[in-house]
């Protein structure tokens, strides 16, 4: 075939000059024994291409790509592995072979193998490509992957985007959330009642929620018992001279009779028959029983005052948060009157019950008000900073632990695309953190961004080594009988 194939070529070209020459030569044909003499020497005179001499690299087997040897082979079912040349590898036969890294006594590492490129257990003599067209890698003597941790290429951990940060020691700032009420502040409410039967002249306080100064007169009276204790002491007095009578002054205390008025009384030695009643301290009307002209019995409650300057917020807290919250505990508080305000506030008690209905447990929040713009009973949402004062621990981002609720895990990042998936025990959370007990410690760097991929490959490379592993050489073996 390829003779015919020479030839055919040959008489074309001899067909072609015979044209040209005929052109050429003003319409006259060459003599047919000088160019067919002249072509056949110039033919033979060729020499014919030497065949390129194909390199074997390696045998793969026919129907699997990821089974090779380094040396012919066959099938279990006898066929046998096909041969791939250097000119099928593209890749191997342009690209320059890497210098082997040097080791310490300055000569090249010996090289021992090359590594599949996803981590797998996978290695061969020769260079290789993986499924996926990736080169393996070298592994030269000394950087042998170390028992439990997982080697992934550079150009991976680009791709997959995996970043590691250092643990360290943080205060763990745990934010619960609680719904609460504003109430008064119990400690500065106040009673106004009177100590002796009396009759309401004139109210000048007679409006609840007015608020009112430490002085000034709440409402003008008359009482005759008060009238009585005057007349005592001015008939004691002008008994004994200039001299003050003191069970009549210690009467007139006892019944809480106003300073102005014993002032008054010294000065003129004559009774008040009436006189105002001045506000024991600044606050606001909360309530008011007087009406003007009634008379009110000795302790009955005439006014209730209290001071707004400070509020209480009383926040429900679920059962299971509340061993975190401590007295002195710093607290957010925001009414739904003013969304976009925050109050600072502080845990001042914790009841010692729960509610039986909610299992909740009522926690008291002090608020300043000195604008009095926080209402009595006004809803509030309560955010306490629960660990707040306590110590430091070591803690790591709540990204960096891979929990599948059997095992707590984070990837310890060792260098050199080197991981190492390592069991920890974990404690408190807050602020976006993890408290790590037992497991790490401080400084070591762990994965925080896509360790999951790295933790799949490190399940992947267990469960592949657990059946490329051999067997122990006793397994299977026949047992012996024991003689008698």
């Amino acid at each position: 075939m390829t003779k015919l194939l020479t030839g055919g070529i040959a008489i074309a070209a001899i067909l072609t000059a015979s044209v040209a020459g005929y052109r050429l030569g003003a319409g006259t044909w060459p003599d047919p024994r000088t160019w067919t003499a002249t072509s056949a020497q110039k033919a033979a005179a060729m020499p014919a291409d030497a065949p390129k001499e194909r390199k074997v690299l390696y045998w793969k087997h026919p129907d699997n790509d990821s089974d090779f040897a380094a040396e012919p082979k066959k099938t279990s079912d006898g066929r046998d592995y096909v041969a791939v040349y250097d000119d099928q590898e593209v890749d191997f036969a342009q690209a320059k072979p890497k210098e082997p890294p040097l080791a310490a006594g300055g000569g090249p590492k010996k090289l021992l193998y090359y590594r599949n490129p996803m981590g797998l257990p996978d290695t061969s003599p020769l260079p290789k490509k993986d499924w996926m067209g990736m080169d393996y890698i070298p592994v030269y003597e000394g950087e042998e992957d170390e028992p439990g941790t997982v080697k992934v290429s550079v150009a991976k951990l680009q791709n997959a985007g995996v970043r590691s940060e250092p643990t360290a020691m943080r205060r763990l700032v745990r934010p619960i959330r609680a719904p609460g009420i504003a109430k008064p502040d119990e400690r500065t409410l106040l009673t106004v009642a009177l100590r002796a039967d009396s009759f309401i002249e004139w109210l000048y306080v007679n409006e609840t929620g007015r608020h009112v100064k430490k002085g000034e007169p709440l409402f003008r009276i008359y009482s005759p018992d008060m009238v009585k204790v005057q007349v005592d002491y001015r008939i004691s007095a002008n008994a004994s001279g200039l001299r003050d009578d003191r069970g009549a002054l210690r009467r007139m205390e006892n019944l809480q009779i106003p300073e102005a008025v014993l002032v008054e009384l010294k000065r003129t030695r004559e009774p008040v028959i009436s006189f105002d009643w001045t506000s024991p301290v600044s606050g606001v009307v909360m309530q008011k029983k007087a009406i003007e002209g009634m008379m009110m019995k000795a302790g009955d409650e005439m006014l209730r005052l209290a001071d707004l300057s400070s509020i209480w917020v009383i926040a429900d807290v679920p059962e299971q948060d509340i061993a975190q919250i401590r007295v002195g505990t710093r607290a957010k508080v925001s009414f739904r009157a003013f969304p976009n305000e925050v109050f600072d506030g502080r845990v001042t008690f914790i009841l010692h019950e729960l509610e039986m209905a909610t299992r909740t447990a009522k926690v008291r929040i002090e608020v300043a008000n000195l604008d009095h713009r926080i209402k009595h009973e006004m809803f509030a949402d309560v955010e306490i900073n629960a660990g707040d004062g306590e110590a430091e621990r070591l803690s790591v981002p709540v990204s960096a632990l891979i929990d599948s609720g059997n095992r707590q895990v984070v990837i310890v990042d060792r260098g050199k695309g080197r991981f190492e998936p390592r069991a920890v025990k974990v404690g408190l959370r807050g602020d976006g953190f993890i408290e790590i007990a037992e497991g790490i410690k401080a400084g070591e760097n762990v994965v925080v961004a896509a360790n999951f991929l790295i933790d799949a490959e490190s399940n992947l490379k267990a469960a592949l080594s657990s059946f490329t592993s051999e067997p122990p050489k006793d397994a299977g073996a026949p047992a012996t009988e024991k003689k008698p």
